[in-house]
Parts: C-alpha cells; sequence; structure tokens
C-alpha cells in the first residue's frame, strides 16, 4: 500500500472528502483508488476500525468507517461468479457489491481455511495461524488476531476487533457496528473464549482471559451481575458495557418485579459472574489448544 498517503492523513483528508459529496452529486475518478487504498490498510493490519488507548480504552476510527462506507456507495452490485476459486460449483450464484468480494489467500497467508461454505471479505485482517472451520464469515474491517479459532456458524460482524488466541466456538456471533461512524465496534480482547451461541452485541468489550459460557448474550443494555465482587456492570448510551478481564459469565435468570410478574413466577435472562479465572478453568479451558 501507499505508505506515504496513509501515514500523511492524505488518506483519511480525502475520505472525508469524497464522503462529504452529495448523494446526488458525481463521484471523482480517484474516489475507487482511494477505497482500494482503505481495503489494503485493513487487510494489512496497519489500518483498522478501532484503536486502544494508553489507558486501555477502545475508541472508533470514524474515517476508516466512513471509507468502508465510502466504498459500499461507489460500487455497483456485479456477478461475482468470476471471484469463486477453483475446486467449487461450475455456476456458483453469487451478486454483491463490487469493491467489497471475497477475499484471496494463499499458503503464504498462514490462515487455515477449511472447506464447506466459509467466507472472508475484502477489507478484513485475518492474521497467520488463524483457523476457519466452515461454515464461518468474516465481514468487511474486522480485525482477527494471530492463532484464533473461528469455528463453525461463527459470525465476525464487520468491524469487530478480535485478539489473539481467541476461541469463538460453534454459532457464536460477534456484532458488527458500522454506523454510526463514531460508535465503538464489539471488542474481544486476547485469550477469550466465547462459548457455542453467544451473542456479543453493540460494541460491547470483552476484557482478555474473560470465559463467556454457552448461550451468553451481551448489549449495551444487558445488566451484568458479578457475585464475586458484588456489583452490576451496565452499559450507557455514551458508554460500553465491559465484562471485566478474566471474568467466567453463565447464563442466569433475574425475578421480573411486580405482583402479576410475581405470581406467574417469571424471570428475565440475565449474564452472571460467577468466578474470575484461575488454573482450574484454564485446564478446562485447554482443551481448546487441541483444536488449533
Amino acid at each position: 500500500m501507499n505508505r506515504a498517503l496513509t501515514e500523511s492523513g492524505a488518506l483519511s483528508r480525502r475520505i472525508a472528502e469524497l464522503s462529504a459529496i452529495p448523494s446526488t452529486g458525481s463521484m471523482p475518478d480517484d474516489a475507487s483508488d482511494v477505497v482500494e487504498e482503505l481495503i489494503r490498510g485493513l487487510e494489512a493490519g496497519t489500518l483498522r476500525a478501532a484503536r486502544r488507548d494508553e489507558r486501555g480504552t477502545w475508541h472508533a476510527v470514524p474515517w476508516v468507517k466512513q471509507g468502508i462506507l465510502l466504498g459500499f456507495r461507489i460500487a455497483q452490485v456485479i456477478d461475482m461468479t468470476a471471484y469463486v476459486t477453483a475446486g467449487a460449483p461450475a455456476r456458483f450464484f453469487f451478486f454483491d457489491k463490487q469493491t467489497f468480494p471475497p477475499r484471496g489467500f494463499d499458503l503464504t497467508d498462514g490462515v487455515r481455511i477449511v472447506p464447506g461454505g466459509s467466507a472472508i471479505r475484502r477489507g478484513a485482517f485475518v492474521a497467520p495461524g488463524v483457523v476457519c472451520m466452515p461454515p464461518m464469515y468474516i465481514n468487511v474491517g474486522a480485525h482477527v488476531g494471530p492463532n484464533t479459532m473461528v469455528d463453525s456458524h461463527a459470525l465476525v460482524g464487520s468491524c469487530a476487533q478480535i485478539g489473539s488466541r481467541v476461541h469463538l466456538s460453534a454459532g457464536a456471533q460477534i456484532g458488527g457496528v458500522l454506523e454510526p461512524v463514531n460508535a465503538a465496534p464489539v471488542i474481544i480482547e486476547d485469550e477469550v473464549l466465547v462459548g457455542g451461541n453467544c451473542g456479543v452485541y453493540e460494541g460491547t468489550v470483552v476484557r482478555q482471559r474473560a470465559v463467556l459460557a454457552a448461550g451468553v448474550v451481551l448489549t449495551r443494555g444487558t445488566p451484568v451481575y458479578d457475585l464475586v465482587n458484588e456489583t452490576v456492570y451496565r452499559g450507557s448510551a455514551d458508554r460500553a458495557l465491559e465484562i471485566p478481564a478474566g471474568a467466567v459469565v453463565v447464563p442466569g435468570a433475574r425475578r421480573v418485579k411486580g405482583e402479576w410478574a410475581g405470581e406467574q413466577q417469571l424471570s428475565l435472562q440475565t449474564p452472571v459472574i460467577v468466578k474470575y479465572r484461575d488454573e482450574q478453568t484454564d485446564l478446562a479451558t485447554t482443551l481448546e489448544a487441541w483444536l488449533r
């Protein structure tokens, strides 16, 4: 990629200029080149849709997300059959935006992609050592760190940031946050275990070495009850829900208030932190290493 363009800030400025053109206006000839520059930076890992500051707080990088949206804006829906690799069915119907076809990989990338319906969109960074079990999907703007497992039916949404040595178990859904551009995407830090059929959405941050048991669902508005520290973690309109480092989170329930609800014995699903990761928990999760 053109490092001089990126490092000088020219790329971000040009994306801002192009994005400011009214939808009724025509795009300059360089728009496609600008989007391609962004995509290559994302795939190389030199550009990211989110950054972590010196205090450990994650922030969106709005101009990067703005550039991805620009890529959708300038593209046409085309027949992408030609992008299907050798060995696929003779005729695989595939129609999508021309700027974001599936990425191409080869052995030098060091990524293990098992055949069977998996796809990684252009503009996603996938580090060496990542294992992709079919069928799974990684969307544009996502960043997946080294030696992470993306298991069957798992989704890594647009701009989601996945750390190193993470296990996204079968059916795990890591939500994408592309708009608004200043909204922080979902963050899964290093060595997190995300259990089967978990859902992590709306800019939630899961700190390093946390364990989400199967079926845990986290959103900005989900209260998480910490039995160890006897506190409740919540997100807000301007602050993401954060799961502490090393927390072991399981599905739980809390009683619904009100006389009628009490009579019906109703309860609401809520995640509960039952412990923090220790040697016994680590022993139980070492089996994950055998899958890599």
